[in-house]
């Protein structure tokens, strides 16, 4: 899958032969021979504007992914934290650990920021910008001395409605990946998403949010949860709703949200045409979560943070006979810093339990981390941290499941105006109980990509990804894939 990356608006620089002087409500800016205006430029938009917890995003956006899947980064997504479309180097099951459980409040990354966007089309007071992608890709799997390999293509469709209003803000995100089988063989891998964010205006220091979304992928044959021998695996449906306030006291910044989220598994196809159905995983998770924030500087926020969340599954009983809803507590402290566009993010340490109705099921504990940093060291440049801690609950009779910790790094360049390097890295770490059996799980993505914009409206892409999982006690696998493809925007 090739990735969706826009080119940059290039930006005008006024140079002058003699020095001159622009007098400016009063203010008098003075521009030396050969000097850049660039400092008269507004500056971009902030990233670190929030809402409130991991689940909702930034003010200015009211873009709200996956939300968050306890299992991860899910998010995620859509412009606002999600897999840009068609992007190789983000699988779906690291999607579900990396991407879906994005940062502590919801920080928005400034890789998100369209740099050459189209302009969009007008529907009364919306805007839509749809794109289209389409790629062909090859693949290359090895597990152990197993070895398969496809071609395929894969059609990715995405667009973003923003409505245009005075006061509050709706915007409604879309996006879909169809794939297709032309030789070899490989499990085709289909997502979509579709979230809506609407923003409340309450007041001057009072800012609502309510949000909906639904998100489909396809279990990875990888994945520590995956029926094994299934030539298909499941399909997990995941609905999501959410509702969010946050009200300025002045130094003391607080927020408040729910979060609800429906988890649906489909039946899984064996080898032998038969299907397993896996509706004993089915199950609805609901969280609040309450932050406060002392404001020492515009640019310096600590914060705190407590949560609760519970898990309640469709059948009281798995198919092994264990009760595997749970409780969950947390507490984080961290914080928020805002230099402007050159820096900004937040990161918080904290630590969460986890208690299982059924007492055979060992309770999982542990410290977290989570965060996005945004750098950008200068025009052009872009680099982004992204830290998360997640619960993955296990199928394995007698096994409670791991604690999930993700690191991942993007950084983006401009080789010229219309030329966009990329290079994404993540590791994700299962950390399974000490008695278990259960080996630790290690997996590392590593890829690059360049993007050419021949104009605002059309792009060619080429990616390459290395994928490797290795576990205590089994064999590793290895995954690589290249992609080139073409990006329509409009």
């Amino acid at each position: 899958m090739a990735p969706f990356l826009t080119g940059t608006n290039g930006i005008a620089r006024l140079h002058a032969s003699t020095a001159f002087a622009w007098l400016v409500a009063g203010c008098v800016f003075t521009l030396t021979d050969g000097a850049s205006a660039q400092a008269l430029l507004p500056p971009t938009e902030d990233a670190g504007t929030a809402i409130t917890g991991s689940a909702v995003k930034t003010m200015s956006d009211a873009t709200v992914v996956q939300p968050a899947d306890p299992l991860s980064t899910n998010s995620i997504s859509t412009d606002s934290g999600e897999p840009l479309l068609n992007d190789p180097a983000i699988d779906e099951d690291m999607a579900r650990t990396n991407l879906r459980e994005n940062s502590v409040d919801g920080l928005r990354s400034q890789l998100d920021l369209d740099r050459n966007e189209a302009p969009g089309i007008r529907l009364g007071t919306f805007t839509l910008k749809p794109t289209l992608g389409q790629t062909f890709n090859y693949e290359r799997t090895k597990t152990g001395s197993s070895t398969e390999s496809r071609s395929y293509l894969e059609t990715g469709l995405k667009g973003t409605l923003t409505s245009d209003w005075a006061r509050h803000e709706l915007t409604i995100t879309g996006e879909g990946t169809w794939q297709r089988n032309l030789s070899g063989s490989g499990e085709t891998e289909p997502t979509a998403d579709i979230e809506a964010a609407l923003r409340l205006d309450i007041g001057h220091d009072t800012v609502g949010t309510l949000k909906a979304g639904y998100h489909f992928e396809r279990e990875d044959s990888t994945d520590p949860n995956a029926v094994s021998g299934a030539s298909v695996q499941s399909g997990i449906d995941q609905y999501t709703l959410g509702a969010g306030i946050t009200h300025d006291f002045g130094i003391l910044r607080g927020s408040a949200k729910v979060d609800f989220d429906r988890y649906v598994y489909g039946s899984a196809e064996l080898s032998d045409g038969s299907s397993l159905s896996l509706e004993d995983r089915n199950r609805n998770a609901g969280a609040a979560t309450v932050r406060v924030g002392y404001e020492l500087s515009p640019a310096l926020i600590p914060f705190i943070e407590a949560s609760a969340a519970k898990s309640i599954y469709d059948l009281r009983t798995d198919s092994a006979g264990y009760e595997r809803s749970y409780d969950s507590y947390g507490g984080r402290a961290g914080v928020e810093v805002d230099l402007g566009e050159k820096f900004t993010g937040e990161i918080a340490l904290g630590y969460s339990t986890y208690r299982f109705d059924d007492s055979r099921l060992q309770n999982l504990s542990g410290a977290t981390i989570d965060g996005l940093l945004n750098w950008s060291p200068q025009r052009g440049t872009n680099v982004n941290f992204g830290l998360s801690t997640g619960i993955e609950p296990s199928t394995t009779p007698g096994e409670s499941g791991a604690l999930a910790y993700t690191l991942s790094n993007t950084v983006t360049h401009e080789l010229r105006s219309n030329l966009v390097a990329r290079l994404s890295n993540s590791l994700t770490f299962r950390n399974y109980p000490s008695d278990s059996t259960l080996g630790d799980e290690r997996v590392w993505l590593t890829g690059a990509g360049l993007t050419y914009d021949m104009n605002r409206y059309l792009a060619l892409t080429g990616d390459v990804s290395y994928e490797r999982t290795t576990r205590d006690n089994s064999p590793a696998t290895d995954v690589a894939r290249i992609g080139v493809g073409l990006t329509l925007r409009r």
